[in-house]
């Protein structure tokens, strides 16, 4: 391992590997081994240095997971670029803000041709603002062709140099770019790699896509540090695409989030075939695993199952366990700190709190970002104490396992208390007839917050009944603040393309027009 304080590429960290063995596999390109991604990765440097993209500039890739994502930002990290890594999902009119505010200099372009069109026409419009103020033009492709590589040597990252920046998610406003740099890197090899244990006999699936922390380490950067192969996924992350890519790949190593655990159960509960054989170590993170699926998926899959907390200013994951083993301080719990990370709970004011009192959830780690970009106040909110306050509520237990209560952002205020979903929802999924449910703010005619809990049915054709039960638990199990005021009957659940609720959907289509309330007073 090259040392952290070394000034390096980063490149040399993940690349430095006995040249054929396979490094990654997508539908499109086939098998790629690690020669060939050098061999890639260099011809496509050498295309940005002929093409006269600025070494040190920002530049946005805009790919689903494939082989040609992962050579690009290789290539951009050996020309000395900072990557933005966007997914093609987004509208034409948010990657354009992305580009705007990160302010790249090039962008790479992998997307449907039916999308392609408009995107090109809202990369013109920025390109065309820049040359009228008389700034540096936005270049967009490289075209085809082979780079020259000759006398082509890796620019060189300081440990604290930026080099990568990823956009969080923007559910509750403005996305903001999320700076990270080599030092980060390092230390989530150090920290959640030493937990992860790969090899370069490991093949891993990530169903959480490269534009995003979680998935941006499980398929680049956790497989390569150890020479193993990933296996990129495009498209949307549903179970059946995960069972037949299980079934057709035979990783050893699968990284997804409690929903699409409990998508691939149900799967098998149904009697398809979900090939988790080959599998000798699943992880999941995203959002609340319960304990009754954790248990289901160790049982089921035979393997052990990682537990994981994370967030895209820390990079990678930051707290964990292995369900029924190390750092498993109970149900409920995501576990304890991973190597080279201390985590705590403090209140409004920034001072620890006692076992046992929610507060905010403070992280400090080599793992931590240097800030947000261009947004100077939320970095010091955030970046404040000494580390990193995630944005989670939660508590500490007297054994030192750490409970999550929730997103502070998710958090309910009604009649003066602070209400966690999580709590609402474990009451409602145990109503018979309850295929799954969410928990969300929304307003009353009045413009007040109000809880309202969505449930799916696994009887569509009789929501008045299962209206009736949920109601009926929630009085019997939650005090009167706690329970919600709505209850509204959907098809489905919006998710992210990581298979994620979005909790912001349900917020978004509830404040809308119509979705007549069920009082639950």
């Amino acid at each position: 391992m090259i040392p952290a304080d070394a000034t390096v590429n980063p490149v040399e960290l993940l690349l430095g590997h006995a040249g054929g063995l396979r490094c990654a596999v997508d539908r499109r390109a086939g098998e790629v081994t690690y020669a060939g991604m050098r061999d890639a990765v260099t011809a496509y440097a050498g295309r940005l240095r002929d093409a006269g993209v600025r070494s040190g500039c920002r530049a946005v890739v805009v790919s689903d997971d494939r082989v040609t994502a992962i050579t690009a930002v290789l290539a951009l990290w050996w020309h000395g670029c900072v990557p933005v890594v966007l997914h093609p999902m987004l509208r034409p009119a948010e990657i354009g803000f992305i580009v705007r505010d990160s302010e790249a200099e090039f962008v790479e372009l992998d997307v449907p041709a039916k999308h392609e069109a408009a995107l090109r026409t809202e990369l013109a419009g920025i390109d065309a603002e820049r040359r009228a103020a008389g700034r540096s033009a936005l270049r967009t492709g490289l075209g085809s062709g082979r780079g020259s590589t000759s006398a082509l040597l890796p620019a060189r990252f300081g440990a604290t140099d930026e080099l990568l920046v990823q956009y969080t998610s923007g559910s509750t406003g403005r996305p903001r770019g999320v700076r990270h740099c080599l030092r980060a890197v390092h230390a989530v090899l150090r920290g959640i790699g030493s937990v992860l244990e790969l090899t370069s006999d490991d093949v891993v699936l990530s169903t959480a896509k490269l534009s995003f922390g979680y998935g941006f380490g499980n398929s680049l950067l956790h497989p390569y540090a150890a020479g193993a192969s990933s296996v990129l996924l495009d498209g949307a992350a549903d179970p059946f695409g995960v069972a037949a890519a299980l079934e057709e790949h035979r990783p050893t190593v699968l990284f997804s989030v409690p929903r699409l655990y409990a998508g691939l159960l149900d799967l098998a509960a149904q009697g398809r075939t979900v090939g988790t054989g080959s599998l000798r170590l699943a992880v999941t993170t995203g959002e609340r695993l319960p304990a009754e699926l954790a248990a289901r998926v160790t049982e089921t899959f035979g393997v052990p199952l990682i537990n994981g907390f994370g967030a895209t200013e820390v990079l990678h994951t930051v707290v964990a366990a292995v369900v029924g083993g190390a750092h498993d301080t109970g149900p409920g719990s995501i576990g304890l700190p991973v190597p080279g990370v201390a985590a705590s709970i403090r209140d409004d004011a920034g001072l620890p709190v006692g076992d046992g009192i929610p507060g905010r959830l403070h992280i400090v780690t080599d793992s931590a970002a240097l800030g947000y970009l261009n947004r100077p106040q939320d970095t010091a909110r955030t970046f404040a104490d000494g580390g990193v306050y995630t944005g989670d509520i939660a508590c500490r237990a007297a054994d030192g396992g750490i409970r999550h209560v929730g997103r502070a952002d998710d958090m309910l205020l009604l009649g003066g208390h602070k209400i966690a979903p999580a709590e609402i929802e474990q009451v409602v999924r145990e109503v018979a007839g309850v295929v799954d449910c969410a928990v969300v703010g929304s307003r009353d005619p009045v413009g007040l917050e109000r809880a309202t809990v969505c449930v799916v049915a696994r009887d569509p054709a009789r929501p008045d009944g299962l209206r009736a039960s949920v109601g009926s638990a929630l009085r019997a199990r939650l005090a009167p603040y706690k329970r919600p005021s709505r209850v509204e009957i959907v098809d489905e659940l919006p998710v992210t393309v990581n298979g994620k609720l979005a909790r912001f959907r349900l917020r978004d289509r509830l404040d809308g027009p119509g979705g007549g309330p069920e009082d639950m007073a």
